[in-house]
């Protein structure tokens, strides 16, 4: 049976509506797309304000000189292991955390989840974390960048409202009755059920350690250690400072285009190995967000 036939309201609220929206998708795609056709176009020609909508002057010297730089692989080999490991250990203590905070017969989860939500607020700062982290001797290691964000407040809470709202009680209890230890219930029940949050927060980890900076620069001096994102800040700022060091204004003309160039090969370098993650985590994420997100 078809439905009823909209009204002229229904009708210019539908136009409308796609019309921002598609404007609002303009707006978030286009600098996007402007970074990928700058990074591949002559430099001279986007410092001239003339790349608007396709590549002018073909070129990939930008990424070529990316490339070249072997601390960008040595960037690259290390990013991938603080990601692949770091979200490892994320997902493993936040489902250990998630999972009991998530349980009625828990004596006093509501004391443990205030304490909790209360480092979301207030945290102790950048020197007494500083500090701690090096009194542990954690300062320029590989576990620097994992161990002192290994839990994210945040996730716990999403993933902990998941588990409350979505695993049924009855469900839990029947596998109780027939012999399931915790341990069986959470892998081969509870974690099963849950692919959408563990998809989100996943994702939420993966991306926060691929863009990780500030953690680097404050706990390594170890070049061999550095994720990308410390070697592109180097390679941003040598070239600047190359610039400012001219005084031939040909040359100094020449370094500002290397320079522009760089900066949007850096950028998309940087990003597209994440971006890639989203079409394959996609249809979990609206899914694992909306439901781990209610008040439980």
């Amino acid at each position: 049976m078809s439905g009823a036939p909209l009204s002229r309201g229904d009708r210019l609220f539908d136009f409308f509506n796609m019309l921002i929206l598609s404007v609002i998708m303009l707006i978030i795609l286009y600098p996007l797309y402007f970074v990928v056709i700058a990074s591949v176009s002559n430099s001279m020609l986007v410092l001239q304000g003339k790349v608007w909508f396709w590549p002018e002057g073909w070129s990939i010297d930008a990424y070529i000189r990316v490339f070249q730089n072997q601390d960008i692989m040595i960037g690259y080999r290390n990013v991938i292991l603080y990601t692949i490991i770091g979200t490892f250990v994320n997902l493993a203590l936040t489902v250990a955390g998630a999972y009991p905070l998530s349980r009625k017969d828990l004596a006093g989860r509501n004391a443990i989840m205030l304490f909790i939500t209360f480092t979301m607020f207030f945290s102790g700062g950048i020197i007494p974390t500083y500090m701690i982290v090096r009194n542990i001797g954690l300062v320029n290691s590989f576990w620097a960048l994992i161990l002192p964000g290994a839990v994210s407040v945040w996730n716990l809470i999403i993933m902990r409202t998941f588990f409350q709202n979505t695993i049924p009680n009855d469900l839990q209890e029947s596998a109780f009755i027939d012999g399931c230890s915790n341990f069986r219930l959470l892998g081969s029940i509870v974690l099963p059920l849950s692919m959408p949050v563990i998809a989100v927060v996943t994702l939420y980890y993966a991306v926060g350690h691929w863009n990780s900076y500030f953690q680097a620069l404050i706990y390594l001096s170890d070049r061999s250690k550095y994720p990308l994102q410390m070697f592109l800040r180097e390679l941003l700022i040598q070239n600047q400072m190359q610039n400012m060091m001219e005084t031939d204004s040909e040359t100094m003309a020449q370094q500002a285009m290397i320079a522009e160039g760089l900066k949007y090969a850096v950028i998309v370098v940087s990003s597209l190995p994440v971006l890639c993650l989203y079409p394959f985590l996609q249809r979990y994420f609206a899914k694992g967000v909306m439901i781990g997100a209610v008040k439980g």
